[in-house]
């Protein structure tokens, strides 16, 4: 693992590409190490992680909730209508990646990071999704808006 996360516009860590390597870890000690590196160069980070069917997981919210109450519980934003509202239109532009050309009977396994400077929120999501075992195959999407 890096000391640092590659940087490629200025001198403070990329928000987008934080919250993309955090979904894309495959272990909780990758997780865990990449946390800490993040809080280190500034950024306040949180990770979850989601499954189910387009039609359990878009329609009902169930998507929307799980990163919601993620952001909350660990503090990476304020229970604040604002801070809310930036993460559910994150949110919703970060699925826009992940359930185009989709059938709704698809199942998904879907890991999402969360990074903020307190200024701006970037969630990624990254997973697989099939309708049959052979189909298998991996989706990504990325959100961001301003707290």
């Amino acid at each position: 693992m890096p000391e640092r996360l590659p940087n490629y516009s200025s001198d403070k860590p990329s928000l987008e590409r934080a919250a993309l390597a955090l979904a894309l870890t495959d272990t909780r000690e990758k997780e865990d190490e990449l946390k800490q590196l993040l809080f280190a160069q500034g950024l306040h980070c949180a990770v979850t992680e989601i499954g189910g069917t387009v039609a359990t997981l878009q329609p009902t919210g169930k998507l929307t909730h799980s990163i919601i109450s993620a952001a909350i519980n660990t503090g990476l934003v304020k229970k604040d209508s604002k801070e809310i509202h930036a993460v559910v239109h994150a949110a919703l532009e970060a699925s826009n990646g992940i359930f185009i050309h989709t059938n709704s009977n698809a199942s998904f396994a879907l890991k999402i990071g969360m990074t903020t400077d307190r200024k701006w929120i970037a969630i990624a999501m990254f997973g697989r999704s099939s309708l049959h075992a052979l189909s298998e195959h991996c989706r990504v999407g990325l959100g961001y808006m301003h707290l």
